[in-house]
């Protein structure tokens, strides 16, 4: 599966932004996929993950409560919904995907996702 991420840009503290990771290929609802993020000079560190039907999300507490994940698996297309954005949050925002046909969620680690999208970049001005 090959993987593509948009919807990056600037923003002003407070501000909301809806980014994008469109996929390709017909298998795409048997992946669970993940966006993660990485600031300059950072370490790349989970931000949410949705489960491959959708059914089951998971995020990081800085995401909790002001992001939201979802999927439109006829679309091929996963979503993270950004609202209250403050600059702590600027960084590239990447997805990536893994196999997962029994629809559960994979680990917060990169290492566990085999597949990348590029990154989006998200900056947050105050």
């Amino acid at each position: 599966v090959q993987l593509q991420a948009s919807g990056g840009g600037l923003v002003q503290v407070g501000g909301s932004l809806r980014l994008s990771c469109a996929a390709s290929g017909r298998t795409f609802s048997k992946y669970a996929v993940a966006w993660f993020r990485q600031a300059p000079g950072k370490e790349r560190t989970f931000v949410a993950a949705i489960s491959s039907s959708g059914g089951t999300t998971s995020y990081a507490d800085s995401a909790k409560g002001r992001f939201t994940i979802s999927r439109d698996n006829a679309k091929n297309t996963v979503y993270l919904q950004m609202n209250s954005l403050t600059p702590e949050d600027t960084a590239n925002f990447y997805c990536a995907a893994a196999y997962t046909p029994l629809s559960v969620l994979v680990g917060t680690t990169p290492t566990e996702y085999d597949y990348w999208g590029q990154g989006t970049l998200v900056t947050v001005s105050s």
